[in-house]
């Protein structure tokens, strides 16, 4: 039998990360199985550059912190080696960084997680991964405006150019 202040311990980890997850917009589930150190440290460097952890924690105190939540949609997923990404500002990159790693390494692999509070599959974080990242589709945007822009200009001056050509 474990003792109280273990349990204590135990409980209070369980309480820090269920406040962790609270705050978090996004919540990454990973089987890490196989991957070596020089992997595992890139990666990390990787997601904390798209400022979000990556911790590996005891399957149970995830559940746990996760049913302190009220979250028990992932209880199935935690099972075998498991890796957590936690996100605070921007969902989109760690899932961007974690899809981009599966790609280049098949063992490594997305189980599903929490994004802005929705239970999401594997399937589905993929999916938002491929998207392209926000600055890309505002200058897509702006490239888009900015050629029809120019191609009403060109439409305005050869008007211009037909009405000093008729006077």
């Amino acid at each position: 039998m474990a003792s109280e202040t273990i349990l204590k311990q135990k409980e209070e980890e369980v309480k820090a990360l269920a406040e962790k997850f609270k705050e978090a917009k996004v919540i990454l589930l990973t089987d890490y199985r196989g991957i070596n150190v020089a992997d595992d440290t890139k990666l990390r460097t990787d997601i904390r550059n798209s400022n979000a952890q990556y911790k590996i924690i005891k399957n149970n105190i995830v559940k746990r912190a996760l049913n302190l939540n009220g979250e028990n949609g992932l209880d199935s997923l935690l099972e075998g080696p498991t890796a957590v990404v936690i996100g605070n500002e921007d969902y989109l990159e760690p899932a961007k960084v974690i899809y981009n790693f599966t790609k280049a390494n098949d063992f490594y692999k997305i189980k599903g997680g929490i994004i802005e509070g929705k239970v999401m599959t594997a399937e589905e974080i993929i999916t938002l991964a491929k998207l392209p990242s926000r600055e890309t589709l505002l200058s897509m945007l702006a490239g888009g405006l900015l050629g029809t822009i120019s191609k009403f200009a060109v439409a305005l001056d050869q008007v211009r150019l037909q009405k000093e050509a008729q006077a």
